[in-house]
């Protein structure tokens, strides 16, 4: 060998999934059930709202009903945020999910909630672009990336802007009693990302109208969903190519769905995990 190469590496097989499920376990999910509830007749419109662009919208769901986001007139992307609505401690855990699901979500995939609750708190029933991986490795439906903020914003620029992401989401959930430290990484819907070379990117929204992605409440949600006013991100935000993407943004529709009690007679709501070793700590006497 020669030594000016280093140490020989032995052969290594590919990675696997650090969290693959196994076989009737809490990761595996009854694909019939979701297909039911994503095709099965019996399905009615409860309500149904619009999130202008460049606003925020919340809204709730209860487990059972099912939520569907739709890109009204084109490529819009959504940054979405949820919560218990009885417990809004319990939220979104996108580093999590990304773990137990994946980086970029699809039909079949599930958003999981923060500790010390850890349960499955919505399941995509559809998603009508299927996007798969382009030439560049990018996905659609985020959770590699977070909201725009005008944080950031302030940093890279030097200039205040109120209706990021991150201020459309605050106003949206102040009315039901949250605040700006409720609003959390978020779901980034229609929007296609990756990594390169370590750098995240992101790409046009391929989101054509009519397009949507749907969910299956696994518990009763308090919803929060923001139309980017970065719009399509066709254009580039920040740097040098920085440009106005207003011509861009464009509205999202949010519709509610109840649906007969017989597409979901094998479900019920999914509990915590049931761990009480106090973190090994003790009670005083």
């Amino acid at each position: 060998m020669d030594p000016s190469q280093g140490p020989a590496r032995r052969p290594q097989r590919p990675p696997t999934p650090a969290y693959s499920p196994r076989s009737g376990g809490p990761l595996d999910l009854d694909r019939g059930l979701y297909e039911r509830i994503a095709t099965g007749p019996g399905r009615h419109l409860v309500e149904q709202l619009t999130v202008p662009a460049r606003a925020g919208r919340a809204w709730q769901v209860r487990a059972g009903q099912v939520c569907r986001i739709v890109a009204v007139t084109g490529p819009q992307v959504g940054d979405f945020n949820c919560w218990n609505v009885h417990n809004p401690r319990e939220r979104l855990w996108a580093s999590r999910t990304r773990q137990l699901q994946a980086a970029h979500v699809t039909t079949y995939d599930r958003l999981w909630s923060t500790l010390p609750y850890l349960r499955p708190m919505l399941t995509f029933t559809a998603d009508t672009l299927q996007y798969g991986q382009d030439e560049h490795g990018g996905r659609c439906h985020d959770l590699l990336g977070t909201r725009c903020d005008p944080y950031v914003n302030r940093l890279l620029t030097g200039e205040d802007f109120d209706y990021h992401c991150h201020s459309n989401l605050l106003r949206a959930v102040l009315p039901h009693g949250l605040t700006e430290l409720d609003v959390h990484d978020v779901l980034n819907v229609f929007q296609v990302t990756g990594l390169a070379d370590d750098r995240y990117f992101m790409s046009a929204s391929p989101a054509r109208p009519g397009d949507y992605l749907e969910f299956f409440a696994e518990i009763d949600l308090l919803c929060a969903l923001s139309a980017c006013p970065g719009g399509d991100l066709s254009v580039d935000l920040w740097g040098p190519d920085a440009q106005d993407p207003l011509p861009t943004c464009k509205p999202l529709r949010v519709e509610v769905y109840d649906i007969d009690s017989v597409l979901v007679d094998r479900w019920k709501p999914p509990g915590r995990p049931d761990y009480r070793g106090m973190h090994g700590l003790r009670e005083p006497q």
